[in-house]
């Protein structure tokens, strides 16, 4: 599979009370005001939030699919190659992404759903 922006948005708009949005002048998805994901297009590559420390984790373990930039270094991130990432890893990285930001009230809404998200 090669992940298109298109695929990212739609996956996580599967997830309660996100809505299309645009960031950095491209397409995204925001949950609570804040993007979940971007898309930098030096890289033509998905950047999906994440610690520092299971950030090098993924690097150390997957660096044929994981990588950073210079200019993603400092920030909570990582990098993946679209051709090798897999489709369950994004949809549990969004997951995780929401319940971080997802406002209380939207989660509290579905705090039945969160387990199967």
């Amino acid at each position: 599979m090669s992940l298109t922006l298109q695929h990212l948005c739609e996956l996580a708009l599967e997830l309660p009370g996100t809505e299309a949005s645009e960031s950095w002048g491209a397409p995204n998805v925001k949950v609570g005001k804040r993007a979940m994901f971007y898309w930098n297009s030096k890289w033509d590559a998905p950047v999906f939030k994440m610690d520092f420390e299971t950030r090098d984790v993924y690097l150390e373990a997957d660096s044929e699919t994981f990588f950073i930039t210079d200019h993603h270094r400092n920030w909570p991130c990582i990098l993946a190659h679209k051709d090798k990432i897999d489709e369950d890893w994004i949809r549990g990285n969004l997951r995780q992404v929401w319940l971080a930001q997802a406002p209380k009230k939207l989660l509290k809404a579905h705090e039945a759903d969160v387990r199967t998200l």
